[in-house]
């Protein structure tokens, strides 16, 4: 017996998983934080647009202009609630467990909160969205992982451009596949075969928006997804852009509950400046 095993002091494997789980959760708290920047700025948006409204249906007395205020202060207030319930959901739920997942309403709460700055930089996003089941995932991991996805590709882009967010259901094989596609700067074969390396990045610091790279972003991503037993993948060519895809599980089908009837994609395109 060692003096440090006789001490009561964790072994190597013990300091090892004591710091990643360290790292994780320092990971947790920066991708929080960008979050937390993000929806500062589009929150404040929303403020704006109910005082402005407010202030319109004080200054006129007629029934028509009122009404046409109340209903935009109505739908602001309903946009800041869903702000605030994603985030808070963000910062809540700090559990490891897996649970049954919708992935369509993570990519949409996801997008709400990075719409002010896709705005910002000319990037438009396209949701091409099949009717998908279920995953069997930790939401507010996957939901780092896209947010990661996102920003990434958006910084891709620095003259502005166009993202695709794809969900498809593999039935033979029993995952929900999602991709994040750019068609930005794109990266070397150089590039792409160390791009899942522990501090690897191409970044030189934070950019505009606050955003910059530690190089632990993708490979906290894949060492998540490897977590939840799926898989990603990257694609990549120098000028043409980069798609990630990811591969989860589907969760097992509540009783009573009917797997997904149809595969025809749902195609949104969100207007994202010009």
């Amino acid at each position: 017996m060692t003096d440090s095993e006789s001490a009561g002091e964790p072994d190597l494997e013990q300091q090892v998983a004591l710091l990643k789980e360290r790292l994780a959760h320092a990971q947790r708290l920066t991708a929080l934080g960008e979050l937390v920047s993000t929806t500062t700025h589009e929150f404040n948006n929303v403020l704006m647009t109910i005082i402005n409204y407010a202030k319109m249906g004080m200054r006129h007395q007629d029934a028509e202009t009122r009404q046409k205020a109340f209903e935009k202060i109505f739908a602001a207030g309903n946009r800041a609630a869903r702000i605030t319930n994603t985030v808070l959901g963000f910062a809540r739920n700090r559990s490891g467990s897996f649970e049954p997942t919708d992935l369509t309403k993570l990519v949409d709460d996801t997008l709400l909160l990075l719409e002010r700055e896709m705005n910002k930089y000319r990037v438009t996003v396209d949701r091409q969205i099949e009717s998908v089941p279920r995953v069997q995932a930790n939401p507010n991991q996957i939901q780092q992982v896209l947010l990661n996805l996102l920003v990434n590709a958006r910084q891709a882009m620095p003259d502005g451009g166009r993202v695709l967010v794809r969900l498809a259901h593999d039935a033979a094989a029993g995952t929900v596949e999602m991709t994040v596609r750019d068609n930005g700067s794109g990266m070397s074969p150089e590039t792409l075969r160390r791009i899942f390396d522990p501090f690897f990045t191409t970044k030189k610091g934070p950019d505009g928006s606050g955003k910059g790279g530690t190089g632990l972003g993708l490979s906290a991503c894949r060492g998540i997804i490897e977590a939840h037993h799926g898989r990603i993948r990257v694609e990549s060519t120098v000028g043409k852009g980069t798609a990630f895809t990811i591969k989860l599980p589907q969760a097992a089908p509540a009783i009573g509950e009917a797997l997904p009837a149809s595969s025809l994609p749902i195609t949104t395109p969100i207007n994202a400046g010009g």
